[in-house]
This record gives C-alpha cells, sequence and structure tokens, in this order.
C-alpha cells in the first residue's frame, strides 16, 4: 500500500506478445499455486531478517540475458524488472522498518508492512503471487525478470535499495505491485506515475505511456474497475515514494485494487484473478516495448 491508503493510517499495519502465454494466464490455467502462509516453495526454508539483508540481488553475480535464436520469443533479450511491495515479515523488525531512507526528495520509513483484507490475507502475500505469475508469463516469453525480493517469509528490501536492484539490472521497463487500504467503500486500481525529480527525468515520459497502457490492459483483461475514490481516471502522480523518485528505468506503480473493500478483497485474494492481473500486466509490457 503506497496510495490513499497512506491517509488511512488506521489501515497500515503498524511496525512499519505471446497470444498463448496470455490466453493462459486469462483462461487461470497453468499449473503454478499461490503462495500461502502455510504452504510455501518446496525446499524454501524461512530466512531470518539479518539473512534476507544479507542476500541483495544486486551484489549477486548478473544472469546473462537469453540469446535470440532463429525463432526468437517476443521478450528475447529483454530484461523486466518486478518489486512486489512490502514482505512477509516486515512486522517482525520494527527497528529496521521504521529507519529512515531518501527517497530523492525528503525522508521516508524504508518499508511498512502493508495492508490487508478483513480476513487477514496480507498485500505483501498478494503482491508476491502476482509477481510470480508474472515472472512466469515474462519468463516464457523469452524475458530475463529481476525481481527485488525471493519469497515472502523475509524483510526488506529498503525501498530505496529496491529502487537499486531494478535501476542496476538493465531492465528495460519495470513494475512496483501493490494493493490499497483505502476506505471500506471505495474501490478500484490506481496507476501512480512518478514526478520528474532528477534522478528519473529522462523515464518521465516513457513512464507515463507505461502506465497509459497498464490503465488499458486493466481494464480490457480484468474485472477490476478504474479507483472511484483515489486518482483521476484511474490515474496519479506521486512525488513523495522512494520507488518512482529514485527510478532510471521507465516504470509505474500499481494499486491493483482496495484490500479494505469487500468487493475489491473478494478478487484480490482469487487466484484466478491473480493469474489475470498478471496477464493484464504482461499485456501492458508487451505492448509497451513493442511501441519503443
Amino acid at each position: 500500500m503506497t496510495g490513499f491508503g497512506r491517509a488511512w493510517a488506521g489501515r497500515l499495519l503498524p511496525a512499519a506478445a505471446c497470444p498463448v502465454v496470455l490466453a493462459c494466464l486469462l483462461a487461470a490455467c497453468g499449473s503454478q499455486q499461490p503462495v500461502t502462509g502455510a504452504a510455501r516453495s518446496a525446499g524454501d526454508a524461512v530466512a531470518s531478517p539479518a539473512a534476507v539483508r544479507t542476500a541483495d540481488p544486486a551484489t549477486a553475480t548478473p544472469k546473462a540475458s537469453p540469446k535470440p535464436t532463429a525463432a526468437a520469443k517476443p521478450l528475447a533479450g529483454i530484461t523486466v524488472g518486478i518489486d512486489p511491495g512490502h514482505n512477509g515479515l516486515n512486522g517482525t523488525d520494527p527497528g529496521y522498518i521504521n529507519h529512515l531512507i531518501w527517497n530523492g526528495r525528503e525522508s521516508e520509513t524504508c518499508d511498512t508492512t502493508g495492508t490487508q483484507t478483513a480476513g487477514g490475507y496480507t498485500e505483501a502475500l498478494y503482491n508476491f503471487n502476482v509477481a510470480r505469475y508474472l515472472r512466469a508469463a515474462l519468463r516464457a516469453d523469452g524475458a530475463h525478470v529481476v525481481m527485488t525480493r525471493p519469497n515472502d517469509h523475509g524483510v526488506g528490501p529498503c525501498v530505496d535499495r529496491r529502487a537499486q536492484i531494478l535501476n542496476r539490472s538493465g531492465a528495460r521497463v519495470a513494475i512496483d505491485i501493490h494493493a490499497d487500504g483505502g476506505p471500506a467503500w471505495g474501490r478500484g486500481f490506481t496507476v501512480l506515475e512518478p514526478v520528474a525529480d532528477g534522478p528519473n527525468d529522462h523515464v518521465i515520459r516513457a513512464s507515463e505511456r507505461f502506465g497509459a497502457d497498464v490503465r488499458a490492459a486493466l481494464l480490457a483483461h480484468t474485472s477490476m474497475p478504474e479507483s472511484d475514490y483515489y486518482g483521476s481516471h484511474g490515474i496519479e502522480f506521486r512525488s513523495d515514494l522512494a520507488g518512482l523518485n529514485l527510478t532510471t528505468v521507465p516504470k509505474i506503480l500499481i494499486e491493483s485494487g482496495n484490500m479494505v473493500n469487500a468487493t475489491d478483497a473478494a478478487l484480490l485474494t482469487s487466484p484466478r484473478f491473480q493469474r489475470q492481473f498478471a496477464a493484464a500486466l504482461l499485456a501492458a509490457i508487451l505492448t509497451f516495448l513493442h511501441k519503443q
């Protein structure tokens, strides 16, 4: 949660184009299952906060981008960045999560825990599940994918570090995946776009084009409407978020829906909807890159 929900502090937990792949996701097919609190990926041990912070994706040996073949996939040789907002154990280490970082304009906390539904389904888990579905679809289309966190049972990294990871990845485009915690009566998604502040100046127009592609794809491929409580026609410009202020690659942040609203929550917690949402993001990425 990085949007309207910040003004609803009580909602924020304290402590803070491959047609086959696209059609498959939209039809909710495939063998991937969402991560849940009770069932994590096989062999995926729970890491301590210290261990998670030590494992820095930006310092790992870069993976070579796939080389195009005679029958190249549409995203062969292209790197795409994904930041699944928050993390599943952020609430266990308030000292770390609440320390201040520089977001390009002012100080903000390293991160927050995010929001959750009335039933306790966390935003961090939603963000990670959609990111996993999107990563699989992008890889099927030949892309190299860089994610800012490897699982949903760690702490961090801080929002400025997430921006650095994606900036250094060589990504042609990147997306921050979130869900909001707004008023209970409000529904819908909002695309958050950056405001020029120096580091991101040269990607502002490209980010706006990508944001328009994301908005169009969500309206075409999902049942989530534009927000009726935040932004204008599904778009909001933000100058107070490190992920957007510090980006040097075209990027937007998507508030996928309002977890506090019962109708939105029923969608956001559905694996079928999560796959459809990922398919819409894939369609937007393909559209954006095709026009470059």
